[in-house]
């Protein structure tokens, strides 16, 4: 893995780079000599390597086949013969978590960011019908914590092992001035693999009466998390008082950081079983229903969305008043209660929400295709029934 703690594209022996200037190794003759060394400009080579050693049995426990999570060399490798397929698309994504960042380095909460940003990732994926193989990171920060680091990355692990993709590469880049003290950013890419024959969505086998099913997401995932940053501070809250809103979670901080849901292994089930007809799926991200469902429509169809079906959670039903937020806007920026939508066939919709019941989902029908006349999306209702 590609761990390396520098700011200048040096080359460093670990695949998970934690690089070591050719100007600033350990007994340099500048640095003998007394002079300026990495260290002393804000670049800790040894905090860098410390991480990568507490981490290594983070990347080999998301082992599977085809990557055996071994650290060493420059770049991760993976044999796409190992899986078995045939006639294999990959399909690549790369995400981040956004400024829900902010909230976890204010709260100094970082145990689960990782399944965030492995989550944004995987989850466009399996969209496509692709099963996720590998994933890669970076994190970058101005200087470098081992311990946050390697609290990060565990969470990356353990969204890779729900994901059921191996972690075979990353970087950390520690560069002075660039970030605010004990700030950090993230990026995550993921590759995955569909045969050919199973490459979603399936548009031409759509047609009106097609059932809409969602599953409820967890909170508002990884999106919106700038306005919903600024209804906690004209609300006047500390992040950790406790929620004002029905949640499992004691503070505020650790209700709004719960991490976005990975739906791969459910979805990946559904496509695998002979019963269910599913003709595409669409990760409910930034734009909520109204500018993702499009993006796997056919030209003539249209998602005609019944929003009293939607799990409206007390979290949003919260932003929505304490921030004084439209309807349309809350509708737009959030996935109010539903991360991912399935376009399945009728007479196996049954099949396939019960399957996703089985398999820990909450599936609710949430709408059908229609010809379309107008717009690709039709909203009518309300959140849970309500005015």
């Amino acid at each position: 893995m590609n761990h390396r703690p520098d700011d200048d594209g040096a080359p460093a022996s670990a695949s998970r780079e934690t690089g070591i200037s050719d100007d600033a190794t350990p007994g340099s003759s500048t640095a003998a000599q007394g002079g300026l060394t990495y260290s002393a400009a804000g670049v800790d080579i040894d905090a860098g390597n410390a991480l990568v050693k507490m981490i290594a049995p983070l990347a080999a426990a998301t082992a599977r086949p085809g990557a055996d999570a071994d650290l060493g060399g420059f770049g991760g490798i993976f044999d796409l013969s190992a899986t078995g397929y045939r006639d294999p698309l990959l399909v690549a994504a790369t995400d981040g978590v956004g400024t829900k960042l902010l909230i976890a380095m204010q709260a100094d909460a970082h145990e689960n960011i990782g399944i965030d940003l492995v989550a944004m990732c995987v989850n466009d994926l399996v969209v496509q019908g692709a099963e996720p193989l590998f994933f890669l990171d970076y994190m970058a920060t101005g200087q470098l914590s081992p311990q946050q680091g390697r609290t990060v990355v565990a969470g990356i692990a353990r969204g890779c092992q729900m994901a059921g993709c191996a972690l075979i590469g990353g970087e950390t880049a520690e560069m002075p001035g660039m970030y605010a003290p004990g700030h950090y950013d993230l990026a995550g890419f993921a590759v995955g693999a569909v045969e050919r024959s199973a490459l979603l969505p399936r548009q031409q086998a759509m047609k009106a009466g097609d059932v809409l099913v969602g599953l409820a997401s967890s909170g508002p995932h990884s999106n919106g998390y700038s306005l919903i940053r600024k209804v906690v501070e004209v609300a006047g809250l500390r992040w950790d008082a406790p929620p004002p809103f029905e949640t499992p979670h004691s503070t505020l901080a650790a209700a709004l950081l719960e991490p976005t849901r990975i739906y791969v292994r459910p979805l990946l089930t559904a496509l695998a079983h002979p019963d269910v007809n599913l003709k595409g799926l669409a990760h409910i991200t930034g734009g909520g229903l109204p500018e993702n469902l499009p993006r796997v429509l056919p030209a003539h169809l249209a998602a005609r969305v019944d929003l009293s079906a939607l799990p409206f959670l007390p979290v949003f039903r919260w932003l929505e008043q304490a921030g004084g937020i439209a309807r349309e806007e809350m509708l737009r920026t959030f996935n109010c209660g539903v991360g991912m939508v399935a376009i399945v066939e009728r007479g196996s919709a049954d099949a396939f929400m019960m399957m996703m019941q089985a398999e820990g989902e909450q599936p609710f029908v949430l709408g059908e295709l229609t010809d379309r006349e107008d717009a690709p999306v039709v909203l009518h209702g309300a959140p849970g029934g309500d005015a």
